[in-house]
Parts: structure tokens; sequence; C-alpha cells
């Protein structure tokens, strides 16, 4: 096996990982749709071709990503699966192709399935729980199998009947479908926000994702202008009903919307010919849409097709192309990102899009805007890729002539030499896209830098989100990451908007952020091409910062797992002057590295000790949480996502969450990190 192989699929799978948790637990994707089809894709292939790198934890075998904190967590009644993609005619057709032979037809009688098309929603899954017929709970997605318990402000929401409309409601009643966020109300929502100077939602599906996670402060007039509509009965069918289109008829008796353009089709042709005509729809319907769903009508067939660890083989979701429309390019900009790169941006005159006003555009990189020609004043095309970030995709070449005699300036605009914030140089390193920023105390860098080093993989510094970064910043007091080590608790009252508790709670967070360990400092770093397999893996190998800053760049490419790419990058990192001074100023302000542990038993070999039990970490732990994770299962246990009376043990590190209280409640063993090694060792 190649060891670039094992290299691209570890590297897949962070950026994936982290992916998942910004679309699911943030409500702020990066990527457009057919962006992350592509990388999870890819992934696929590697792990198909090399089987032995496919890891249980895959991103390739989950659905989303596991619930943040901030809400209860509770398993769902049976497995909230994603659903396949199609993206042309042909991928449709295999999957007909698939189904006929899954379900060995006689040969010479009729292959026909019939499909119900349903429209795809774009919005966030949630399922609905109904005992005797009241709504007692309702979770989001998650991962599949748990959600967040949004129950408070699923009652909000108009469309979600506290009563199902039955006389004989069944005794539990599980109902899956779509909060959606209408664009009548999506474009008030971005028109409110905007004159209370906040940043506006990219898109309906994040607006309606978001409204339902607040935790403080809830917006019930947000709450009160979301829709539900049902898709799905995954527990409680009566006998009578055994297809999914008489399911549908059900729900809407029961008091729910469904959407009412719904359709049988007899075979693969009548399902592509639905598709087009609500392809065509698509502009005039009053909720975003992103495809067609269709799924074999029959339940006895659904059941007999079953499903694989992350979609159903009798469903699948054939994606519409990107909505697309004509504007003008008003200039181009650059912005500076974390590791330095400049990515250009199109300011566009603004238009209509999939339902919003979109004014920017991504550019990708310098090569992009040359193999287009995309020049200032151009009438381009732009479309929203996978309905999330707007893409520049042609320039209106023919309409060039007309732009010169209407006086429209039609300038090139080339790689800025200087950087655009802070007017150092830019660099291009060979065999790269991307140029970048050569300056590390660059303040956009530092920006992006410090929201990274806060964040929850890295050293998890509560209080330090977006405006808390753009104030400390701006105002001087952190002009390099080691300052946050600085800081002052005088010295931050004096901010605007930082109250004194406030800014005695943000002291205390950076406090515990002294106490770390050496894959969560590699981690906030932010040295490119490491996340959090790969600051295990130099951990495991050279245990201490001392020994991985000697180490030579032979000694780091030399670790199985470690390809010549990511070793380039580490050892760039480590050996400039300027980074091996900000790391010992760490040391000097106090951040202490928790000393290397010896391999136990557990890691040495393996054991199933923990065969048949559960547990739930919880807090924050010394080491990174999925090493925890990776242990216990290697040991035979399994962890979830939430307390329940099945939980044999909940692990607690700094700072645990209202888990601790209910495993208290229900008599759960709660256990320190001590006490977990100690069961993983225990003979």
């Amino acid at each position: 096996m190649p060891e670039s192989a094992r290299a691209r699929v570890m590297e897949l799978s962070d950026e994936l990982r982290r992916h998942d948790v910004l679309y699911f637990q943030s409500d702020a994707p990066e990527l457009s749709d057919a962006d992350y089809d592509a990388l999870r894709r890819e992934l696929v292939a590697l792990e198909a071709e090399y089987p032995s790198l496919l890891a249980p934890d895959s991103p390739s075998q989950r659905v989303g990503a596991l619930p943040a904190e901030g809400f209860e967590t509770a398993p769902h009644r049976s497995p909230m699966l994603s659903l396949d993609n199609a993206m042309n005619e042909d991928e449709m057709r295999a999957f007909e192709a698939r189904i006929v032979k899954l379900l060995e037809f006689p040969k010479g009688g009729s292959q026909r399935i019939d499909l119900v098309a349903e429209p795809k929603l774009d919005g966030s899954g949630v399922e609905l729980i109904y005992t005797k017929g009241r709504f007692v709970q309702g979770l989001t997605r998650g991962n599949g199998q748990t959600g967040e318990d949004v129950t408070v402000n699923l009652q909000r929401v108009p469309s979600i009947p506290t009563r199902l409309k039955s006389d004989d409601p069944p005794e539990i009643a599980s109902i899956r479908g779509e909060i959606v966020l209408p664009l009548a109300a999506f474009e008030a929502l971005n028109t409110a926000r905007v004159g209370r100077e906040q940043k506006p939602f990219e898109n309906p599906r994040n607006a309606a994702a978001g409204s339902l996670r607040q935790i403080h402060n809830v917006d019930f007039e947000r709450l009160g202008s979301l829709e539900f509509r049902g898709y799905a009965l995954a527990e409680g069918r009566p006998a009578e009903f055994d297809r999914q289109s008489e399911i549908l008829d059900l729900l809407r008796d029961w008091g729910f919307v469904i959407s009412p353009q719904i359709g049988i089709c007899h075979g693969v042709d009548e399902a592509i010919h639905f598709h087009e005509r609500l392809l065509s729809q698509r502009g005039n319907l009053p909720v975003e849409i992103d495809g067609t769903v269709f799924k074999v009508d029959r339940i006895e067939q659904q059941e007999t097709l079953g499903a694989l660890a992350r979609a159903p083989r009798w469903a699948i979701a054939f994606k519409f192309p990107p909505e697309q429309a004509e504007t003008v390019l008003e200039e181009i900009e650059f912005q500076v990102g974390r590791t330095g790169a400049l990515t250009p941006v199109a300011r566009l005159r603004p238009v209509r899009v999939g339902g919003v006003t979109v004014s920017n555009a991504s550019l990708h990189n310098q090569d992009e805007i040359e193999r287009k020609d995309i020049r200032i004043g151009d009438r381009i095309v732009i479309q929203r890729a996978g309905d999330v970030i707007p893409q520049v995709v042609r320039v209106r070449l023919d309409r060039r002539k007309e732009a010169l005699a209407e006086g429209r300036r039609l300038a090139r605009r080339g790689l800025p030499a200087r950087c655009p914030v802070c007017e150092s140089q830019t660099v291009r390193l060979e065999g790269e896209a991307v140029t970048r920023c050569a300056n590390l105390d660059c303040p956009a860098q530092l920006k992006n830098n410090l929201r990274h080093l806060a964040s929850r993989s890295a050293l998890d510094i509560d209080g330090l989100g977006e405006k808390r970064v753009d104030q400390l910043v701006e105002t001087g007091l952190v002009a390099q990451l080691s300052d946050v080590f600085a800081l002052e608790e005088a010295s931050l009252t004096g901010l605007e908007r930082m109250a004194e508790k406030s800014a005695t709670n943000l002291i205390a967070a950076i406090e515990r952020a002294r106490q770390t360990t050496l894959p969560r400092l590699l981690i906030a770093l932010g040295i490119r091409h490491v996340g959090e397999t790969v600051a295990e893996l130099l951990t495991d190998r050279f245990e201490t910062l001392e020994g991985l800053l000697a180490a030579s760049p032979k000694e780091v490419a030399a670790i199985e797992g470690i390809g010549p790419t990511i070793a380039e990058s580490v050892s760039r990192f480590m050996a400039d002057p300027s980074n091996r001074k900000e790391l010992a100023r760490f040391g000097e302000l106090g951040v202490v590295l928790a000393a290397p542990r010896p391999k136990s038993a557990s890691e040495e070999t393996p054991r199933q000790s923990l065969e048949g039990l559960t547990f739930v970490l919880t807090g924050t732990l010394s080491r990174p949480r999925g090493e925890a994770k990776r242990l216990i299962e290697a040991a035979g246990g399994k962890v979830t996502g939430s307390v329940s009376r099945k939980t044999n043990f909940v692990v607690a590190g700094k700072d645990p969450g209202s888990k601790v209280k209910k495993a208290t409640d229900l008599g759960v063993e709660i256990l320190d990190e001590a006490g977990l090694e100690g069961l993983l060792t225990d003979d």
C-alpha cells in the first residue's frame, strides 16, 4: 500500500470531520455540497481500494456530526440515516438497476419499480416523538444515532401539532421531517438582522438550523416563522398502511404539513421526467429545495432492500444542478485566510440566485481567474454551488463589445505583490495554486489563527468568539498568539461591551488552557495539514515538544501515516526562528504541557476488557476526546453521546456539563481519567 494513500485518507478524514462540525453543529458551512461530496467520494474510493484503511469512525461511515455541547442528547428510536446522491440520469438508472438486482424479480416478469417522488427540502432534519398522540420530544438529526433534544424550541413551531388528529393514535409514533424557513420569512429575518447590525444568514437552511439550536435569549419570533414538513413514519405505522405514498396521506390526516409536490413514478423514466418538471417549478416555490427524493413505494420492498451504515438502499436524492444568474463583476478583492492564503473574491452587482440576493462570489485562486479570463466590468454567470457558496461559472465573452460601448472598464486584476491587510510581501510556493502573505503576524492571519487556537479541538478557550477576537487584535492587546496568555483582567474590563464578569470568565478560561497536552498545542498552532490524527502521530513518535523541535525532516517523514507533504510542512514550521521564539514564549507565560504518558497495556496490546460496556465522555479531557474514544473502542467498549440507564460509566474531565448530573440522577458511575485508565489496564 502506498504511503501517500494512507496520508491522503487521514487528511481527508480530518477535513471531512471538520466540515461535519461546521455544517451540523455550527450551522456555518465553508464548503458547497458539491465540494463536500467530491471529498467524501474520494475518501470512499480510497477506502474501497485499500480496505485496511477503513476505520470504524471514518466520516464515510457516519451521518452528520456528534452533537454540540449545550443541549441534552437522546438516542433516536431507530437510526436517522442520510441519503445517497444521484447527480445525473446515469446514476439514477444505476440506482434502479441495483434495486432490481437486489429484489431478485423473476425472469420474464415485470421489473418496474414504483417510486414515490418528493421535493428534497433544504432545511434541518428532525425526529418528533408522540406518545398516545401527544408530542413529547423532538430531536435533531445529530450523528444519526443520537440527536440534540430541542423539544422546547420545536414546541414553538406552529406547524407541529401538539396532539395528533386521530381517535386511535399509536402508543409511540416517530415522525421524521424537515424544519424549513420559507423564503419570505428568510428575507424578513435578514432585513431585521442587518437593521440591528448583525451578520445576515447565508441561506434559509443555516437560519432554520440556527433557530432550532437557540439556548439563551431565544428569539420566539424566529421559531414562529419556521415550518415543519413531514416525510416519514419511522415507528407507529398501522399495519394496513403498506406504501410510502399512504404514509404521507396518513401524516397529512394527523395534522402535519406535507409538501404538495408529491408523485408516484412507475419506473426510472417517469422519475427523471418528474425531476425535470420539479426543477422547472423550483423558482416559484415558497421554500428552498435542492433536488428530488425518490423512495421505493412498497414498505415490504424497503425492508427487503435494507440499509448500509450511512444510507438506505431503497431511497436516493437526485440533486438539482446549481441555480445560475447573470450579473456584472464590479470589483475583485483579496481576503487573507488563517494560513495566509490570498483568496480572490468577486464583488457583484446584486442579483437574485436560488431565492437569495448575492453580491459576492468565490473566484478560488488566480489560476482560475486567468483560465476563465475574468475581468472587472465583465458580465458573468454565477451559481450557488450546492446552493451555499456563490461561484463564477463563466464570462459572457459575447457581451464584452457591449460593455466597451457602454464605457465600462474591463481591467484585469493580478495577484497583489503585497498583502492587502498588512502590506507584507506575498509568496507563491512551487507546485501550489495559492499565493500567501509571508507575514505570520499579519492581523488577518492572526485573527483566524486566534479563533482556531481557542476552538474546542485546540486549547478550548471559552469566550474567544469572532467579535471578541477582532476586538483584541484591533485594540493591540493581542499581536501574536502567545499574547493571549499575557492578558490581564484589568486591561479587558476597559474594552467596549466587556463587563467585569465576562472579563473574569475569559481570564479563568485562559488559565484553564495553560494546562494542556502536546497534541492540543500542535493543533492550536495552526500548522498546515496538522489535525488531530497527525498531532497524535507526532506525539507518539517524539513524546515532547523538545523532541519534535530537535527532529530532522527525515525523522518526521519516516513516521507511518505522515507523507512528505505533511512532513515538509511540520519541519518548515518547527525550523522557523520566529515560530521557535513564539513556542518558547508560550512556556514563559505559563503554558505547561502534560508529561507524556507511558503507553498503557491497552495501547500496547489491545484487549477486549471493556466488552459490553457503554461510556459517555464529558468535559475537557487531558487527551483529545477522539483518542479516548479509540482506546475505549479498542478494548471492546462503546462510546455514546448521551447518558441513559444503559450507560455504564461517565468519564468526566474539567468543567463537565449537565451529563454528570444526569448520571448521578440515574445512578450511573462517574469516573475521572485515572479511573478510565484503571479500567483499561485492569487485568
